[in-house]
């Protein structure tokens, strides 16, 4: 009887891991953060923690129902092909809105690439994921906008932010 080769096998995520993290853009060594509010148990920290998926740490609003900002200010002009986010609400229904802008002139101008609106309800959604594909050159500030319910009250929150070359 031949002996059978022994089956190789590796886990695809170990794959998917890996190679996002190789492009990936070190945001905290290439960048400051500005931000218009933070929730001192739920820090701005958490949101580049690297962390990802239901249930991780997360940034929020120390301030409900008001609209936030955080800018990425970067150290040199970047290029960005994909940005991911993700963000999580279990306890209350409402609608997310997230605005993300890019500037080429250090912050003077922005333009506008992506505006999404998430509705989450305890009973059904609660966690979405965002992975954008661009083509951009040139980013000396990429500044996020959440408008925390566009239908009442509630309170800005993400669970991610990651961008790739």
């Amino acid at each position: 009887m031949t002996e059978r080769p022994r089956l190789r096998k590796r886990p695809l995520e170990a794959d998917a891991a890996t190679t996002a993290r190789a492009d990936e853009i070190d945001i905290a060594g290439c960048a400051s953060i500005a931000y218009s509010s933070e929730d001192p148990a739920h820090p701005l920290e958490n949101l580049f923690d690297g962390r990802s998926g239901p249930g991780v740490t997360r940034w929020m609003s120390a301030r409900p129902d008001t609209i936030e900002h955080i800018v990425l200010e970067f150290d040199q002009p970047q290029t960005i092909a994909r940005l991911v986010y993700e963000v999580e609400e279990e306890l209350r229904e409402r609608t997310q809105e997230v605005r993300v802008e890019v500037s080429e002139d250090g912050g003077r101008t922005y333009r506008q690439i992506l505006v999404q609106e998430y509705t989450f309800s305890p009973g059904g959604a609660t966690y979405q994921r965002e992975d954008q594909r661009f083509n951009l050159h040139g980013v000396t500030h990429l500044r996020l906008t959440i408008v925390p319910n566009k239908n009442g009250p509630g309170t800005a929150t993400l669970t991610a932010l990651r961008l790739f070359v």
